[in-house]
């Protein structure tokens, strides 16, 4: 690997209020800290509170050895929710909170300026603070940045608008069989999920894009090949995070010019990987990448 590449996630960070304790949760963070795992120098920009649990977002980021971008304001820090039903989660978000409130500091412009990847989602733009940031940051990063959406689709925060306007501020498109299937309806599509992707990416100039479906394996779909890789059995813990992970290491093969067919299957092995642990953010061993 040559380059030390610079890779962003942006968007909410909140603490995910598991049954059995507080864990460091947010698509995006999760993001940044898989690709400094796997090499780039991960940048976390978000908003957390002026209270205990902001503090200790920034403690736990900085102990992640991720560039902490992550401004503070005087709403709450974000928490959720989450109940596991074998291993798979399910989200009670709670509304105004920091990271609807995002603010960029000039840290954060500044990495955003230099980024080589920036990965956001749906949620963090539920808000019209954090939705306008967003699309700012979008507009700094250089020309051949890869902008990665992960479309990310929680409970109602979401609009055909705000997903129209995501794509067409994107060239990397992540999305799971149920974000799928409501995404067809919201948009009036028909057809099997392969000639729908194809029609996404024709329709918003993408140029890669993966569709993960949990234990019934995955597609990643670039400019002119497919790619589907079975799901390992696996003896899962929770699947929490594993979505972030496999997005971090397409994002990474991608920049490392590797070919489809061995980012897919390494996306694969790492978020397989992912869910037999707890949480969204475990340390990978060496041996997986």
């Amino acid at each position: 690997m040559n380059k030390k590449y610079t890779v962003v996630g942006l968007g909410e960070v909140l603490w995910d209020m598991l049954p059995g304790g507080k864990m460091l949760g947010g698509a995006p963070v999760n993001f940044a800290y898989h690709a400094a795992q796997l090499g780039a120098t991960g940048v976390a920009i978000s908003s957390v509170g002026n209270d205990d649990l902001g503090r200790e977002i920034h403690n736990v980021v900085d102990e992640k050895e991720i560039v902490n971008c992550i401004s503070v304001n005087l709403h709450p820090t974000g928490t959720v929710g989450v109940t596991l039903k074998d291993g798979i989660p399910d989200y009670t978000i709670y509304e105004n909170v920091a990271w609807d409130f995002i603010e960029l500091t000039d840290e954060a412009v500044a990495n955003l300026k230099k980024a080589d990847a920036v990965c956001f989602g749906t949620l963090a733009q539920r808000g019209k603070v954090s939705h306008k940031a967003i699309l700012t940051a979008l507009k700094l990063v250089p020309i051949k940045c890869l902008k990665v959406y992960d479309i990310n689709l929680r409970q109602n925060y979401y609009s055909i608008d705000l997903i129209k306007e995501s794509l067409e501020n994107s060239n990397v498109f992540k999305i799971n069989d149920e974000e799928l299937e409501v995404f067809k309806q919201l948009f009036g599509l028909k057809g099997e999920e392969v000639e729908v992707c194809l029609n996404i990416m024709d329709t918003y100039s993408i140029s890669y894009l993966a569709l993960t479906k949990g234990d019934k394996g995955s597609y990643l779909f670039g400019k002119e090949e497919i790619s589907f890789v079975d799901t390992p059995v696996v003896e899962v813990e929770d699947t929490i995070g594993a979505g972030d992970s496999f997005t971090s290491t397409m994002v990474m093969g991608i920049l490392n010019q590797l070919p489809l067919r061995a980012i897919h299957e390494k996306a694969v092995q790492v978020s397989a990987f992912v869910c037999t642990q707890k949480g969204a953010t475990p340390v990978l061993p060496e041996g997986l990448f």
